[in-house]
C-alpha cells in the first residue's frame, strides 16, 4: 500500500513527533511517507499535493490548532477520491469520538489515544483479509453504525523504535524545532488540562533517548524542545539528563522543558547555576493562577511561594530564560483576581509572560463540568471560552488588550528600561500599566494594522503624552536610551524629531572632545566619530538612574557608539556639568 502519514503544524519551524513514531513503529512491513503542512498553506495546495502522490491510505494527526483546516483537507480529499481511506487520530479525536464520526462522515476510521500499535494493526487488516475488529483502540463504520473498539494496553515505551532517524529529516534539523520524548503521562490532575486524564508516568529508556539526541546534535539540530508534561517530577531523572545535555552539548543548541516550579530542589538550581552555560536552556513554568480557590477547583496543587524561590533562583543565576504562562477564566477568577495573579506572576520580572485564555478542551473535567460555572465557549477549536459566572465577555475583552501590548511591549524585549520606569513609578500596577495602555490601543486602532518597531515608541510616547504624564521626560530619554540601545547599527531616521540642527551637534562633539572625558574608542578623528554615533542631551542623570534606580534632575549627554566591526552599540552618559565649553 501506498501510505501518507500527514499533519498541518501551526508554523514551518514546527515538526510533528507524532507521525514519526507512525512511521518509525510501522516499519519493515510498512513504508510511510511522511506529509508536512502549515495551517496558513492554501487547503488546494495540500490537497493538490497529497492527491498527486497518489496514496491508498492517508493518516491525519489531528489537534485543536489544526482540526478545522485538516477537515476541510479529508472533504475535499474525498470529493476527489473517495477510494482514498481516510484515517484520523490525535488529542483532539480521541475524546467524543462518536460526535466526530457523525459529524466528519469523511472520516473512515479514528484512532484513540496512543497511535503506534494501533495504526500498524489497521494497515495490516486493510491490507489483508480486513478484520477491523480485531484492531484494538479504533472507531469505524459498520453499516450506519459507528462502532468502538476498546483500547489495549499501553505500550512499554523502551520497546518503541526511535522517531528520529530519517534520512529525509535531517536537512531541515538546523531550521525547525525538534520535539522529544523522554515520558509520557503526567503526575498531576489539572482539570483543564487533557494530560490529567493518563494515570501515571511512563518513561522511556533514557539511554536511547540520549543517543538520539547525540544522532540531532550531529546532524545540526539548534532547538530541542522535551514535550513531556513535567520534565523534572524525578529529581534523579532530571539531574541525570541536565548533566548529560551540559557535558555533551554542542554550541548553539538550546534545550527547552515543561518545568513544575514549585517542586524543584534549590540544590538542583544551585547546580545548573554553577555548571549549565549561559543559554544552554530555557524553562517554560505553567502558572496559570495564583488564586488557591481557583487552583482548588481545578484540582491544581501549587506552592506559589515555592514556584517564586524556583522562578527568582532560577532568574538571579542569569543562566537560563523563563516563559511563565496564565490562564485568564479559570473558575472562580474574576477580573480583579486575575489582575492580582498578573501582577503577582510580573513581579518576579520573566523573560516572557505568555497570557492565554483558557479552552474547554474535550475530554477535560472542566468541559464535562462547564454548567457548574456557567460557561459559555466556542462551539469549534479552539474552544475558548466566551464568558463565566464571574467574567463577563466584556472583561475578557478587557484582558485581551493587555495580552496585546504584553506581547510587543514586555515580551519582545524592545524597551525594557522604560516599561520597568512604566510600572514600577509611573502607573499603580503593572497589569493598569498593560491594561491602560492596551484600551487607548484599541481605541486608536492600532490593533488592526501593522507596525514598525519606530512605530511602537512612537504609539507607547503618544498615549503617555494623551494621559499627560508628569514624568514624561524621564520616560522620553528612557525610551531613546531603549531605542538606540538595542539597535545593532546607527539608525537612519530616530522615532523622535530631532530637536538640534547639524551645527549644534557638531559643538556638542566638540565640547566632549575638548573635555577628555571619552572613553578610548572614542578617541577618533570628529569625522569618524560623527559617522558611528549618535548623540542626544536627556534631562536627569541617566547613568545614576540605570546604576542606581536614582532620578536626578541633571541633564546629560549620551552618546551611543555603533562599532563599524561588532555589530553592536556601546551607550556612554555624561553630566553636562562634566562637559567644558569648546
Amino acid at each position: 500500500m501506498n501510505i501518507i502519514c500527514a499533519t498541518l503544524n501551526a508554523k514551518y519551524i514546527h515538526t510533528n513527533i507524532a507521525i514519526r513514531y507512525l512511521k518509525a513503529y510501522a516499519q519493515p512491513e510498512f513504508d510511510i511517507t511522511l506529509a508536512e503542512y502549515t495551517i496558513k498553506d492554501p487547503i488546494i495546495n495540500i490537497v493538490t499535493d497529497l492527491i498527486q502522490k497518489k496514496p491508498q491510505v492517508i493518516g491525519f494527526s489531528c489537534y485543536i490548532w489544526n482540526i478545522e483546516e485538516t477537515i476541510k483537507v479529508i472533504t475535499l480529499i474525498k470529493k476527489i477520491n473517495p477510494s482514498i481511506t481516510i484515517v484520523v487520530g490525535g488529542p483532539e479525536v480521541t475524546y467524543d469520538y462518536i460526535d466526530w464520526m457523525d459529524r466528519v462522515k469523511e472520516f473512515d476510521y479514528l484512532v484513540i489515544g496512543e497511535g503506534e500499535q494501533t495504526f500498524k494493526q489497521l494497515l495490516t487488516e486493510l491490507n489483508t483479509n480486513k478484520a477491523i475488529e480485531n484492531v484494538a483502540g479504533i472507531v469505524y463504520r459498520k453499516g450506519d453504525t459507528v462502532k468502538v473498539n476498546p483500547q489495549m494496553n499501553k505500550l512499554d515505551l523502551k520497546e518503541l523504535p526511535s522517531p528520529h532517524r530519517f534520512p529525509e529529516d535531517i536537512s531541515h534539523l538546523s531550521k525547525r524545532v525538534t520535539y522529544i520524548e523522554t515520558s509520557r503521562g503526567c503526575p498531576f490532575s489539572c482539570q483543564f488540562c487533557l494530560s490529567s486524564i493518563e494515570v501515571g508516568v511512563r518513561y522511556f529508556d533514557r539511554e536511547k533517548v540520549k543517543e538520539d539526541i547525540r544522532y540531532l546534535m550531529a546532524n545540526g539540530a539548534k532547538t530541542i524542545k522535551f514535550v513531556d508534561r513535567t520534565f523534572n517530577i524525578s529529581r534523579s531523572y532530571a539531574m541525570e539528563m541536565f548533566q548529560f545535555l551540559i557535558d555533551e552539548h554542542l554550541p548553539g543548541t538550546v534545550f527547552q522543558f515543561e518545568i513544575t516550579a514549585d517542586i524543584m530542589r534549590p540544590e538542583v538550581i544551585e547546580f545548573l547555576n554553577q555548571n549549565a552555560p549561559a543559554g544552554l536552556f530555557r524553562f517554560e513554568i505553567g502558572v496559570q493562577s495564583t488564586n488557591d480557590y481557583t487552583n482548588e477547583l481545578v484540582m491544581r496543587k501549587q506552592n506559589f511561594e515555592k514556584l517564586k524561590r524556583t522562578v527568582t533562583m532560577v532568574k538571579d543565576g542569569g543562566k537560563i530564560d523563563q516563559h511563565l504562562d496564565l490562564i485568564a477564566g479559570l473558575p472562580e477568577e474574576n477580573y480583579s483576581s486575575f489582575k492580582k495573579t498578573f501582577n503577582d506572576v510580573f513581579a518576579m520580572r520573566p523573560e516572557e509572560l505568555q497570557l492565554g485564555f483558557l479552552k474547554m478542551l474535550r475530554g477535560t473535567g472542566l468541559r464535562l463540568r462547564a454548567e457548574d460555572h456557567d460557561y459559555i465557549y466556542m462551539d469549534h477549536s479552539p474552544y475558548e471560552i466566551l464568558g463565566n459566572n464571574v467574567l463577563p465577555f466584556s472583561d475578557i475583552i478587557r484582558i485581551k488588550q493587555v495580552e496585546d501590548v504584553l506581547e510587543k511591549y514586555w515580551n519582545d524585549h524592545r524597551m525594557n528600561a522604560t516599561i520597568e520606569y512604566l510600572v514600577t513609578r509611573t502607573f499603580s500596577t503593572p497589569f493598569d500599566f498593560f491594561q491602560d495602555f492596551g484600551a487607548y490601543w484599541e481605541e486608536q486602532g492600532w490593533s488592526r494594522i501593522g507596525h514598525q518597531l519606530e512605530d511602537l515608541f512612537k504609539r507607547l510616547y503618544e498615549f503617555l503624552k494623551e494621559r499627560n504624564t508628569e514624568d514624561l521626560p524621564i520616560i522620553e530619554g528612557l525610551m531613546k536610551y531603549d531605542y538606540l540601545a538595542g539597535k545593532k547599527q546607527k539608525p537612519r531616521k530616530p522615532w523622535w524629531t530631532l530637536d538640534k540642527d547639524k551645527v549644534q551637534r557638531s559643538e556638542m562633539y566638540k565640547e566632549l572632545m575638548a573635555s577628555g572625558i571619552l572613553p578610548e574608542q572614542l578617541k577618533i578623528p570628529e569625522k569618524e566619530l560623527y559617522k558611528h554615533t549618535v548623540i542626544e542631551e536627556v534631562s536627569f542623570d541617566l547613568d545614576n538612574y540605570l546604576t542606581n534606580s536614582v532620578v536626578e534632575w541633571s541633564p546629560s549627554i549620551v552618546v551611543v557608539y555603533f562599532h563599524p566591526s561588532l555589530d553592536q552599540a556601546f551607550v556612554y552618559s555624561y553630566k553636562k556639568s562634566q562637559i567644558k565649553p569648546a
